[in-house]
């Protein structure tokens, strides 16, 4: 019995970046197609099978344990960028300047789609969603660095709004301008919490 519903929603890859060196900061370069192994996208430093933990599982795992990495890939929503930039005062955010691996129009809401879901592309690649990425420090620093005086604001107004992380399923490629197509899990909110 199938558990993942295919929807009528669809995403347009409006951007592709990688971010070939962490030691260089956060920010990320465009490629017009990304090649893509179970590890990530090919020359991304957030690649990789596995990661040392860090702050975003610091209430499960001591800081640097190795965990599968589920958080290979950041994607993000035109849509919800454009409200952060209007929220803070500025024209434009540059999804490269946050780290971003893949940006997508077309899909409301990208922050709340459940963990669990499918990003399927066109070319067959498929991306699970792990969970919401948090606005942090680090892209407050990297929107100062273009927008002095207020690129501090943007933990503020990220929040909700900041994207999903997510891991790689399927391999192939994705092409700037390709489709990729939601699925989800079914909806419960566990009560007991």
């Amino acid at each position: 019995m199938p558990i993942l519903t295919p929807t009528d929603i669809h995403g347009t890859t409006l951007g592709l970046y990688v971010n070939p060196s962490r030691d260089d900061g956060l920010e990320s370069r465009a490629v017009e197609s990304v090649t893509v192994t179970y590890a990530g996208f090919e020359g991304e430093a957030h690649g990789g099978e596995t990661r040392p933990s860090c702050s975003r599982v610091k209430l499960q795992y001591p800081r640097n344990t190795e965990i599968r990495n589920t958080r290979q890939i950041c994607i993000l929503s035109a849509e919800e960028l454009a409200e952060i930039a209007g929220k803070m005062g500025v024209d434009a955010i540059d999804p490269q300047w946050i780290g971003a691996n893949v940006i997508l129009e077309g899909i409301p809401d990208l922050t709340t789609v459940p963990p669990s879901s499918r990003l399927i592309f066109e070319g067959g690649v498929s991306l699970v969603v792990d969970m919401e990425n948090a606005p942090c420090r680090f892209a407050a620093e990297a929107i100062e660095a273009h927008r002095p005086g207020q690129g501090m604001s943007f933990p503020k107004h990220a929040t909700g709004r900041r994207g999903v992380t997510a891991w790689v399923e399927r391999t192939g490629a994705i092409k700037r301008g390709e489709r990729a197509r939601l699925h989800i899990p079914p909806q419960r909110i566990y009560s007991h919490a």
